[in-house]
């Protein structure tokens, strides 16, 4: 698991790549997280399109990053971008629906 992020303004974008399980999560936390407390941005974006596996890992990871975008700026959102449908479902059973706009993958560019 890999993470590029891209940061402008008030928006951080955090691409995902590769797989997110419990032996990879914890690095990326850790980079997202140190780029949102020094950005301290508003808006973060999670975006799934290369990400080619998720467990449970995945759905933490999702929560911790919110909670922590909370902390620093009580107004924040938190989008996440380009996942599969059954991602998305698996993402609204667990709740994130209600903490995060949930977008699908589409073809041309979002």
């Amino acid at each position: 698991m890999n993470v590029t992020i891209e940061s402008s303004g008030n928006i951080v974008i955090a691409y995902l790549i590769g797989e997110i399980d419990h032996h990879t999560a914890s690095a990326v936390r850790e980079k997202i997280d140190n780029t949102l407390l020094f950005k301290k941005p508003n808006h973060l974006i999670l975006d799934f399109r290369n990400v080619t596996f998720m467990d449970s890992s995945g759905i933490g990871l999702v929560m911790g990053r919110y909670r922590l975008l909370q902390s620093i700026y009580p107004t924040g959102s938190l989008e996440i971008k380009n996942v599969t449908p059954q991602t998305k479902k698996i993402m609204e059973l667990a709740g994130l629906g209600r903490i995060a706009i949930i977008k699908e993958f589409k073809n041309e560019k979002n």
